[in-house]
């Protein structure tokens, strides 16, 4: 929804064109990059807007590289932390302080909660920096790393700074910012606002912050179509309708440079899912490889050992919706919380089901926990429901979690 918000402010200021598309590829001929970025999207008919777009698109990238250290320093769900952070106003010391009460260890004692933050920031006030320099420079090298230029990188970097210079980490303002690093900064707020707590909230924290976190100008574009309904139908329809992957049918000629095969995008992907805890770092690497191995071994041809390949690096994208809280868990899981573990297979199926062609990937990979003897989950598949390529996946899975020191699989 960030996305949606982002293309009607670009193109109501005048700037920029958009056009609905619909990106078709062949798995085996190599894959489009925005279709898997984003699944179910828009391409932009100009340069300087598709790198925007992309911008947006990768904003959160590197969120699961500090989802660990969220866990640690609030001994609390991250998700919900995360989440919660984005509603209040971190740059306003007593605002900070109430959340970082609030949210550190919910039910625990004051005494607990003071003691635990002072353990873990030493004192030192500047958690958020901390925070945000390790999402924004992996979402910086994830840019880089998939060809993306320096506006986009730069996008993700300098996200959170802000107008009036007290933004995170580095503390830069004006337009020294820069410009698509202002416009996703204002997006990104309007659209939690908007999606939670309707559009009149949205406009009225925008207008708040305006001179402090916003360009002052962006926040005027966006009070010049406050009152357009013809914005606001299209605003509800996207969002009744955003889990449609078709949402266009001309098809045009984005940047043939961003055309890069499944295997690089998956391995990229795959270091965005094993960086959201130390438990599972390279796991998917290594699954992938074992499958690999034991394709081989049975003889398969090229282009279906590459897809065991792909299918291991991807299989355990689901585990970015599981809270860090349970991933790293000391001991053993209660109840509850294995039945948030086992969602995982089942998230896994969902994100990759919107990628046109990856219906059968989408399948495998959402069956890695499923069991010959009908126990298995999410779907408690049988013996004669699960297939080859999804018991060498499972066999992979559990190779590797029992090889590893710890790790919840």
């Amino acid at each position: 929804m960030t996305l949606y918000i982002l293309f009607f402010t670009i193109n109501k200021g005048g700037k920029f064109l958009m056009d609905n598309v619909f990106v078709d590829y062949d798995i085996d001929k190599g894959i489009n990059l925005l279709e898997v970025l984003s699944a179910l999207s828009h391409a932009l008919d100009i340069k300087e807007t598709f790198e925007l777009y992309c911008a947006a698109l990768l904003k959160d990238s590197g969120c699961s590289s500090n989802a660990s250290r969220v866990y640690k320093a609030f001994d609390s769900d991250d998700l919900k932390t995360k989440f919660n952070v984005k509603l209040i106003d971190w740059t306003n010391i007593i605002e900070s302080f109430k959340f970082a009460i609030n949210n550190t260890k919910p039910g625990a004692n004051l005494f607990y909660k003071i003691s635990h933050l002072l353990s873990e920031t030493k004192g030192d006030p500047k958690l958020m920096d901390e925070l945000t320099t390790i999402r924004c420079n992996k979402g910086f090298e994830i840019a880089i790393s998939l060809g993306f230029s320096y506006n986009v990188a730069n996008a993700i970097k300098f996200l959170d700074e802000h107008w009036d210079g007290n933004g995170s980490p580095y503390k830069i303002k004006g337009e020294k910012i820069p410009l698509f690093s202002r416009i996703l900064s204002i997006c990104q707020t309007f659209e939690v606002f908007a999606s939670n707590f309707g559009l009149q909230a949205a406009f009225d924290i925008i207008n708040k912050r305006k001179a402090k976190w916003f360009d002052p100008e962006l926040v005027d574009l966006f009070n010049s179509f406050k009152n357009d309904n013809s914005v606001w139908e299209r605003y509800y329809n996207f969002l009744e309708n955003y889990n449609i992957v078709d949402l266009g049918k001309d098809l045009i000629d984005i940047d043939k440079n961003l055309n890069i095969s499944t295997k690089q995008i998956a391995e990229t992907f795959a270091l965005i899912i094993d960086t959201k805890t130390p438990f599972t770092y390279n796991h998917s690497k290594r699954v992938a490889d074992y499958c690999v191995l034991i394709s081989n071994e049975l003889g398969f041809e090229n282009n279906r050992v590459e897809f065991m390949y792909v299918v291991g690096l991807l299989h355990d994208i689901g585990k970015l919706g599981v809270s860090n809280k349970i991933l790293e868990k000391p001991g053993k899981l209660d109840d509850n919380e294995f039945e948030m573990i086992k969602l995982h297979p089942k998230y896994s199926y969902e994100i990759l089901k919107n990628i046109k062609s990856f219906g059968y990937l989408a399948n495998v990979a959402g069956s890695h926990h499923e069991r010959l003897d009908g126990k298995g989950y999410y779907q408690a598949l049988k013996e004669h429901q699960i297939n080859e390529d999804m018991r060498i996946l499972a066999v992979c899975d559990v190779f590797d979690a029992l090889r590893s020191e710890r790790l919840i699989s």
